[in-house]
């Protein structure tokens, strides 16, 4: 016997194995059919092959039910990462805001702090100021020194020449000193314009050489020493530069 022989079997021949095969792939295949979504037990399926196919109780699953919990899925990942974005947004938002915040309260603080120092530079000043002496207001002698040089300072502010002695000499000679002396027999006594006061002025004259800040009356002394160095200085270049009447 040979040794490839099994006992009690036939041995296979090529028909045989060829023949086997195809039972198995039609097996198969009928299997597939019954797994498919959508394929039809009763097209091309016979009765043993849809048999098994209830014996091995597979529940077959649709592509649309796999399709629709992929989107959902990918729903919720692309949800999340929404709300990841839109909630890393808010807070850098959040933070931005907090930080203008700050910048505005650290100019103000600053501001303020200026402000309050520059109020106290200023008020230091104006205390100094305050505490600082006024210089005491000239006074002058009333009497002919007095009432010269009180007029020397009024012209010196009105750009008038003249000099102490100029004035001096003027005044010794036409009125000798008194202030309210007058002149009632000359010609312009004659005219109804007599001269008044220190330097013998007339009315009109000493009108049109009046000068700010003095009284209009003709015979106050530094008034009328004033209009008349106001007129010379007009007329002759300086009271210096009257020697007779004028």
């Amino acid at each position: 016997m040979s040794k490839h022989a099994i006992p009690g079997f036939t041995r296979l021949t090529r028909t045989h194995k060829l023949s086997a095969a195809g039972v198995a792939a039609a097996g198969a295949a009928a299997l597939v059919f019954t797994i498919v979504p959508g394929a039809d037990a009763g097209q091309g399926t016979s009765p043993s092959q849809a048999s098994a196919a209830e014996n091995i109780n597979i529940k077959p699953v649709a592509f649309s039910e796999v399709a629709t919990a992929v989107k959902s899925q990918q729903a919720t990942v692309a949800k999340q990462a929404t709300d990841t974005a839109a909630k890393a947004k808010a807070e850098a938002a959040a933070k931005k805001a907090a930080a203008e915040k700050a910048a505005e309260a650290k100019a103000a603080a600053v501001a303020k702090a200026e402000k309050e120092r520059t109020a106290k530079r200023v008020a230091s000043r104006s205390a100094v100021r305050a505490a600082a002496p006024k210089p005491a207001a000239k006074v002058y002698p009333n009497n002919l020194d007095g009432w010269i040089r009180e007029s020397l300072d009024i012209m010196a502010k009105h750009n008038i020449p003249g000099s102490y002695d100029g004035i001096h000499r003027n005044i010794i000679r036409e009125s000798s000193g008194n202030p309210n002396a007058i002149n009632l027999w000359d010609i312009n006594a004659q005219n109804g314009i007599p001269s008044k006061g220190l330097l013998q002025v007339i009315d009109p004259t000493f009108k049109q050489y009046h000068v700010a800040g003095t009284s209009w009356n003709s015979y106050d002394p530094v008034a009328n020493i004033t209009a008349a160095c106001n007129y010379a200085a007009d007329k002759y270049g300086s009271m210096d530069n009257v020697n007779s009447a004028y």
